[in-house]
Order: C-alpha cells, then structure tokens, then sequence
C-alpha cells in the first residue's frame, strides 16, 4: 500500500541502499531525488516539482508571471533583503504589496527566512541546529515521525522516494524540533509544513523557519490538545457572521462545529487543500501579515462555498455539507481569483484579536483555563522585528556563488567631485594670460571673437590688412601684485 502511495515499484529497496551511501554528500533538500534514488523513467514534473496529484501545475490553477515582470520583481526583492530592517520599519506597506503580489520563486525561500525572522533566530543561535541533529531523540517521538515521513507530498519528486534525500532532512528537521521544545514534541500537521519549507530552503533554514511559526505565528497549534485551534475555530464562525450570513446561518442550523471542516486548514496552513501555485501565494501573504490571512483565506472559500442559496440547495444535511467542503471546486481555489478574494475580506489584525479575547473570556466561563499556555501571537512580521530587533550581522546575506573580480586599472577608477572640480577650474585658469610674461612671449588674443573684415566698395581693391597690435608693455608693480592676489584667491586655485 505504501508503495502505492507514493507512486513506486519494486525500486524501493534499490533507492535505499543508494541514498544510505551517500547521505552526507549532500545535505540540503533541494533538488531531486529521482537520479539519486535509482529511477530512470521518464516521468515529468512540472515546475513546483509535482509528477502528478491534484496538487500540479495546469494552466487553469496558476498564474504564470512574464519573464520582464519577473525579473524586475527579482531586482526590487534583492534591493530589500540587502536593506530588510530599513524596509521592513519604514516601508512595510510596499513589502505588503509586493508579497500580495507574490514573491519571484527565485528568492522565495531566502525572501521566507527573513519576514519570519528565522534569518536572525538562526544567527543568534549558531550550532544549535548541528546540536541538536547529532543528538539521539526521543524514542516515541521518532516511531512516530518516521511512520509519517512518506505520507508528506508522495507526489512531489523531493519526497517521493522512501530514504530520499527529502524524507532524510523532514525527519532531522522533525526531531530537532521535539528536541528544542520538547514540552510540544511532536504534531502530524507539523511534517506537511516543514516538508513545504524543505521545498525551498536547506534544512537548518527551514528548522528556523518552522520554530517560528510555530511560536510566533500559530502558538499553541501544535500543543497537546489542540486547544488553540479549536479556540481559532470559534474566532474563524464569529468572523463568519459578519463576512457571510448565510454561510453562518447554515453551519449554525446544521450544529457543525468548526473543528470538523477547519482544522486541517489551520494546522497545515492550507497546504494539503490548495493547488500548489495557490499555496505559495498564500504562504508570501501569510509570513508577511500574520494570521489573519490564513483565517480570511478560510472565510473566503467558506463564502465561495456556502453563501449563496443556490448552492445551498445541494446541502440540505451535515453529510452534504462536509463533503462539499472537503471537495472545493477547482475554480475558487484557483490562484489569481482566490488572491482576490482574500484581499477584499475586511477582517484585520485587529478584528482578530478583538474577537480572539471575546472567546477565550467564554472558553474560560465555559470550561475553565487553558491547560497549555502558548506564547502571545505576533501578527507578521513587522510585530516579530519590533519584538526582537536584529543586531547588523544577523542580517547580512551570505550567497553561496562569490565572484572575486581583479580590481580595476588606475586610470578606469570613478572619478571624485573633488577630482572633477578641480578639472573644471584648471580649465577656467587655462584662459588666464600670463601675468609674467617675458618681452620674447606673444601677446595673448583679444577676447571675444575677431571682428569680421570689412568689404570693399571698389571692385578690385584689396583686401584691408590688418593693423598688428602695439608691444605690450612692460609689467610694473602694480600689475605684479594684483596677479599675484588673483592667484592666491580661492576661486581660480587648481590645487586644492
């Protein structure tokens, strides 16, 4: 069966021995698994990495940015994460606006790493993943996480492989994490979004990545008792009021509690629900803005779903309902229109909180405390830098391509505003006679330009000869200071 799953033959036990010798050749992620682990079919991926699943990329699901738009979105990304603090302070709005509008594949994982601020948690804990990785684990802990490892995206060319290079940093990533907060340990719905980080990022990154989400963004999600997520459903039908009446009416009238349809949204963060080019759209906004775009992503296939009466006709039970909501139709899940959607619901941060402690008031009047007290929640990244302010080095890039070129010849250095000055004055001192000159020197030309000759009224006259000009005379006194306090004047000095 499992073989099945993950879209493989006999090649298993091959794959295995392959990728057992030579695991710490390579230890990130990134690349593909299907040369390493023995297959030599032809099969296609397309360009997330999917060989098949509803998950691929079609023409209908995705939007594809023109190659021009997408490199001037590249240079704009490069110019800001060479500048994040700066950026994220004071222009947090058009880093908003350019995640909204989706971040070039290209810079993706670095572009994640750093709204989550797993850029500086890294640098301020440097080792800590190498330490923990080197340590046994937790027994039950590992049982477990290796029973889910092949379940994670069998469709996807990184993970399809059982011993892959994939499944190999999604179980040290896995373990490190019950390692670093062990009074969590381990959640299932933790392995599809770590395997999604993996996707884009060396596997110390995404750790990184993953402490903060789990901490920052989604606290207490993946504690013992779900309790933060069954609180978060009760905030998501409140919201629900508002944004889409008779969606509300009709979950209420069925007693369908929120737990039953939104859990696997919330915890996965949407990744085992939506087309792949729809997912990373949504993980751009949702790294940037916080929480908030995960619930108006909820609301809006709620509404798509179950707001009109039309479509509530096919519904008429519990049953109906939760089947429909388990196969949303392919067109509101499609990238651009989703996008869409989820920009104009009018729910903010605010709303959010606002609501989120008007239930936590009734969960505490109802059945008392919360057994698991989670950090409070920081909505983006913007709360997360004010939080914990970067020191300069955490931020600094380090790419992995160098290129080390010669420095340039003397005379192709950039010239100075010092050096251009001083070269626009000696041209202006190059017009100035020579007040020393010798009896042997000539004199210098009148200024302006010479009068045109003048035209004879007879013809056959010669042509006017002109008159040379009287020697000049000798330099006095007079004449030799005042040329020398013109030279010493600040206006016509080429030295300084």
């Amino acid at each position: 069966m499992a073989n099945q799953e993950n879209g493989r033959g006999a090649a298993d036990t091959r794959s295995v021995r392959t990728v057992s010798s030579s695991h710490r050749d390579d230890d990130s992620s990134l690349g593909s698994d299907s040369e390493v682990n023995g297959f030599t079919d032809d099969r296609q991926t397309d360009k997330y990495g999917f060989i098949g699943g509803a998950q691929r990329y079609t023409e209908t699901s995705a939007q594809d940015v023109p190659p021009a738009v997408l490199r001037q979105r590249e240079a704009k990304w490069l110019d800001m994460l060479s500048h994040w603090d700066k950026w994220i302070i004071k222009r947090n709005n058009k880093v908003r606006l350019r995640c909204q509008k989706g971040i070039p594949p290209a810079l993706r994982g670095r572009a994640w790493l750093y709204l989550s601020g797993g850029k500086v948690k890294k640098e301020q804990n440097q080792g800590k993943f190498q330490e923990l990785d080197q340590e046994p684990g937790d027994p039950k802990w590992l049982d477990v996480i290796e029973k889910d490892l092949h379940r994670q995206f069998p469709f996807h060319e990184m993970f399809v492989s059982r011993g892959g290079h994939g499944q190999q940093d999604l179980f040290r990533v896995l373990k490190a994490f019950t390692l670093y907060r062990p009074e969590e340990g381990y959640c299932q719905a933790q392995a599809p979004v770590a395997a999604a980080l993996l996707m884009h990022m060396p596997a110390e990154d995404a750790f990184w990545v993953l402490v903060q989400i789990c901490d920052k963004y989604l606290p207490g999600y993946y504690s013992p008792g779900l309790e933060a997520v069954q609180l978060d459903g009760e905030v998501l039908f409140a919201l629900l009021r508002r944004v889409s009446p008779p969606a509300f009416r009709h979950l209420e009238r069925h007693r369908m509690e929120p737990v039953l349809y939104m859990t696997e949204w919330f915890m996965c963060a949407f990744t085992r629900t939506l087309p792949w080019g729809a997912v990373l759209r949504v993980w751009d906004m949702f790294l940037c803005d916080g929480v908030k775009i995960i619930f108006r992503v909820g609301l809006a296939l709620l509404k798509c779903m179950l707001g009109t009466r039309d479509k509530l006709k096919a519904c008429q039970g519990q049953y109906e309902t939760m089947e429909l909501l388990k196969t949303i139709e392919p067109r509101y899940m499609q990238e651009g229109f989703l996008v869409r959607e989820v920009l104009e619901v009018p729910v903010t941060a605010r709303d959010v909180d606002r609501e989120h402690h008007a239930q936590l008031k009734r969960w505490r009047k109802n059945r008392g405390e919360l057994s698991f007290k989670s950090p409070p929640r920081m909505h983006g990244a913007l709360h997360i830098m004010r939080a914990e302010p970067p020191r300069g080095q955490d931020l600094l890039q380090s790419p992995t391509i160098r290129l080390e070129l010669p420095p340039p010849p003397p005379q192709l250095k950039k010239e100075t505003k010092r050096s251009r000055k001083s070269l626009k004055k000696s041209k202006a001192v190059e017009e100035i006679p020579n007040p020393y000159s010798l009896p042997s020197d000539r004199p210098p030309p009148p200024p302006g330009p010479p009068p045109p000759p003048p035209v004879s009224s007879h013809k056959g006259a010669p042509p006017h000869q002109p008159q040379a000009p009287p020697p000049a005379p000798p330099p006095t006194k007079e004449s030799l200071q005042k040329s020398s306090q013109s030279l010493s004047s600040t206006e016509q000095d080429t030295y300084l």
